[in-house]
């Protein structure tokens, strides 16, 4: 019987565990391990690209981890990125096979760079933010990930790696490292309720996105507020914030009042209030089933953070045997596991 295709992902540790992640990715993530080897990274390597502080970062990671068990992540596909050190020995390996010309293309950095300048960062870019779609490379093929869950914002650096690996692949003159594959989620981007043209997102404040861990009344309040017409539609076409609170509906798995609410849409008799206080409902009814559940897990966090712990122990021995493989054929000696 052949192995399960493994499925490597990972969620940086910042900001909130809004709607927009967890449809984007982590809903899809509970579904995926059912059916594959999945891999769930807590990057907070990635994390320091940004401008970040010591305690925030560590708390944050750890509050992710009790986050996505809350959500139905199996605590033995999750994992964090520091504590497989062997992520960044192979990053610097696959840097060496990195085009410098492909990471000037990488539009993530220019936005970035300039969300940096924004934020009062003095100037300063890292170096790391610059090359960390190779880390990024090196957190998939570490595991000879096949399948990698992807937004469409994520597509220029899977394509990298893909570059990375047949690079890899050619040097080594056999096919190593498999050529991993996008895996779109059912609900690629999520936007704001604020703003229905741009991305919902931590980072733009707490109007722009909607906290899977709020109370109710958070909840329903922001809904209620949710732009709706925001005169950038075609004539006889759906808005955009109209069409996110559809989504949003339709993703929080509420099908019979979708369908009702798109006929009366369709029909013109559409009232907002409904379709918003339906919406509400289908988020506030996922909120509060994940609330419980986390509000168990933090009865006994050193439990939860062992089991953690323990998962990447586990998952570091993968990383380990793909890293001397990868160092054996690159003539670099290695050390004794």
């Amino acid at each position: 019987m052949s192995q399960p295709t493994t499925i490597l992902s990972g969620i940086q540790p910042t900001g909130k565990l809004h709607f927009g992640r967890y449809f984007g990715a982590v809903e899809n993530w509970k579904r995926l391990q059912e059916e594959y080897d999945c891999l769930y990274m807590v990057v907070n390597y990635h994390a320091m690209t940004m401008p970040f502080q010591a305690k925030k970062l560590a708390e944050n990671s750890w509050e992710l981890c009790f986050n996505l068990m809350a959500c139905g992540i199996k605590p033995e596909n999750i994992f964090i990125q520091s504590l497989v050190p062997e992520h960044t020995e192979l990053n610097w390996i696959l840097n060496c096979f990195t085009s410098y010309g492909q990471l000037t293309r990488m539009t993530q950095f220019k936005d970035k760079s300039q969300q940096n300048e924004e934020k009062g960062a003095d100037g300063f870019i890292s170096a790391g933010l610059f090359t960390y779609p190779a880390l990024q490379a090196a957190d998939i093929l570490i595991y000879k990930a096949g399948l990698v869950p992807v937004g469409k914002d994520q597509e220029q650096h899977l394509e990298l790696t893909r570059n990375i690996a047949q690079r890899f692949n050619n040097f080594a003159g056999k096919e190593y490292f498999p050529i991993p594959e996008a895996l779109y989620t059912k609900v690629p981007k999520v936007m704001s309720t604020a703003d229905p043209t741009r991305k919902m997102s931590a980072s733009l404040g707490d109007k722009h996105n909607i906290d899977v861990f709020a109370d109710e009344a958070r909840i329903r309040k922001q809904v209620r507020s949710a732009v709706t017409d925001t005169g950038g539609a075609d004539a006889g076409a759906m808005s955009p914030g109209v069409s996110n609170l559809f989504q949003l509906l339709e993703a929080s798995g509420k099908t019979e009042a979708h369908a009702s609410l798109m006929a009366d849409y369709e029909a013109g008799a559409l009232k907002y209030a409904d379709l918003k206080e339906a919406v509400a409902d289908g988020l506030v009814a996922i909120s509060g089933g994940i609330r419980e559940r986390l509000a168990e897990l933090k009865q006994d966090r050193k439990a939860v953070k062992n089991q953690i712990k323990q998962s990447s122990y586990e998952i570091r021995k993968r990383a380990q045997e793909t890293t001397k493989e990868v160092k054996e054929i690159c003539g670099l000696m290695n050390v004794r596991f």
